[in-house]
């Protein structure tokens, strides 16, 4: 689905505690991703999320339970609804910038961007491939003044 007017992202917070983020900065790592992934006209639903629902949901949806950061579903053009979901995991975020040394915000920020990289078409499977998203992650919270490693 073609964005509505003003708004990249529905955002969601289905897990307690203090937000490492504003809505309006998600929506703005949604935005400059969308952008730089040149799709800047999909409209995406973020929702974040325990690292156990996380979990489910990679076990329900690829066979996979281990845990993971994000998973991006491309829900693909319909007329209804956003063209893709993101779930991120909060608590991935907060344990993976503890390990690095690194601020919470900016992994979280890393993840959302991720994943709308993922829904433009970025794959991260090769190497090639890899090297290419991973640059692409550094432009956009670059863009957004985030510190990237």
């Amino acid at each position: 689905m073609r964005r509505p007017a003003g708004l990249p992202a529905d955002v969601s917070w289905a897990v307690p505690g203090p937000r490492l983020l504003s809505d309006a900065e998600v929506r703005a790592v949604v935005t400059a991703a969308l952008e730089h992934g040149r799709r800047p006209e999909l409209h995406v639903a973020v929702v974040f999320v325990s690292d156990a629902e996380l979990a489910r949901l990679h076990r329900v949806t690829l066979g996979d339970p281990s845990l993971t950061d994000v998973l991006a579903f491309d829900l693909g053009r319909g007329e209804a609804g956003p063209a893709g979901e993101l779930y991120v995991s909060v608590e991935r975020a907060r344990a993976e910038a503890r390990a690095r040394g690194i601020a919470p915000e900016g992994e979280l920020a890393l993840y959302v961007a991720h994943g709308c990289l993922h829904l433009c078409g970025h794959d991260d499977r090769r190497p090639a491939a890899r090297a290419r998203m991973r640059a692409a992650e550094r432009a956009v919270l670059s863009r957004l003044g985030y510190a990237t490693a």
